[in-house]
């Protein structure tokens, strides 16, 4: 589509010199903010956050010879670096990483690590162009035709709260489950990714045994390898299926951060609960929304809102049904899903400022 008079101003815009020149500097911020995206990958792929983390200030030519990297190169990301506040220029051409970026950049076993997110973001523009003639065509874009950036960064955004709080806070919260887990349940993780999350349950209940579900071919084969890493092959498998497709009898279905993903998220809900064993449960994690726009006008939201435009609404819309829940549907909208799967009970068990914790059961 081409820009045409329907698409032109019906009348001329008003506004003032300030306002208009408060906005240009706002948007010239944004700019340097999706630039910086990349400076963050580059500084986590080679090792330049954890060689200035926790350590006195640097010169470019330090850093270059602690990472083995070049310095003129160097110099300059952390000019870059400096001018978006990730670091701290303390004159002389010595730079300093404050606390702050370098746990969250860094501490990959903190609930405050965002460098997932980075390689996330930027692996995501790498389909602007196709994601650009879906919005023309209404064509989705499977999770699987992604750049393999998204994948690994999506199992790095997540792991750290799956790490933090899975354990910790949402399964004791749902009703009777740690007690079965501890004795010996049998669990199915459904859209599973990597299997930072079905790894992290089975090593903390070595009585159970659990089943990872992806569609994902290349995902199921990652997951399979940190199984055997982790020596969690005798308790943990993993099978490539849609969640339509999952068949056996569990006494926990587990959907983390995926089920706005599917095309058909009722269909999925039915089918899983027909595999719930008597008093089973499903746990469905989901990304924190309020239930209007509204309630989402915020930095969490914003960065939701535009992580389902390139691959949440494109991924649902690739399947069957292509409902497009997004990533930021609410707990009504989710209510209103399991209520169409014939499942009744619904309850928010836990929240964390990134993801919401319901309880599901038929």
């Amino acid at each position: 589509m081409t820009t045409t008079e329907a698409t032109q101003p019906s009348a001329p815009l008003e506004t003032t010199e300030e306002d208009l020149m408060a906005f240009v500097h706002r948007a010239v911020g944004d700019v340097g903010a999706v630039l910086n995206g990349a400076m963050v990958v580059i500084g986590d792929r080679l090792g330049l956050y954890r060689a200035m983390a926790g350590r006195p200030a640097m010169t470019a030519d330090d850093l270059a010879r602690a990472t083995g990297t070049d310095e003129r190169y160097v110099r300059e990301w952390l000019s870059a670096q400096a001018a978006a506040g990730y670091v701290v220029h303390e004159g002389d051409g010595r730079f300093r990483l404050p606390a702050e970026p370098a746990i969250a950049l860094t501490d990959e076993s903190s609930p405050a690590c965002v460098v997932g997110a980075f390689e996330l973001a930027v692996a995501s523009l790498q389909a602007t162009d196709r994601i650009t003639e879906g919005f023309r065509t209404g064509a989705g874009l499977p999770w699987g035709d992604h750049h393999h950036d998204v994948h690994e960064g999506c199992e790095r955004f997540f792991r750290p709260g799956y790490l933090n709080n899975l354990v910790s806070t949402w399964l004791p919260a749902l009703d009777g489950v740690v007690d079965a887990l501890t004795t010996g349940a049998r669990v199915a993780d459904v859209g599973c990714g990597h299997g930072a999350s079905t790894i992290t349950m089975a090593k903390a209940f070595p009585q159970s045994t659990f089943v990872g579900f992806d569609v994902h071919a290349d995902s199921i084969d990652a997951a399979r390898e940190r199984a055997a890493d982790a020596r969690l092959t005798d308790r943990v498998t993993f099978e490539v299926a849609t969640a339509k497709e999952v068949t056996g009898r569990f006494d926990l279905v587990c959907f983390f951060d995926c089920l706005h993903d599917m095309g058909d998220p009722v269909g999925a809900l039915r089918n899983v609960a027909g595999t719930l064993a008597e008093g089973g449960t499903i746990m469905l994690v989901e990304p924190m929304a309020g239930d209007s726009i509204d309630e989402n006008i915020n930095p969490v939201g914003a960065a939701y809102y535009a992580f389902s435009t390139l691959l949440c609404t494109p991924s649902s819309r690739s399947q069957e049904v292509g409902a497009a829940l997004g990533a930021q549907a609410g707990e009504a909208r989710l209510r209103e899903t399991a209520a169409d799967a014939g499942i009744t009970q619904v309850r928010r068990v836990a929240e964390t400022p990134f993801n919401m914790v319901l309880e599901l059961r038929p």
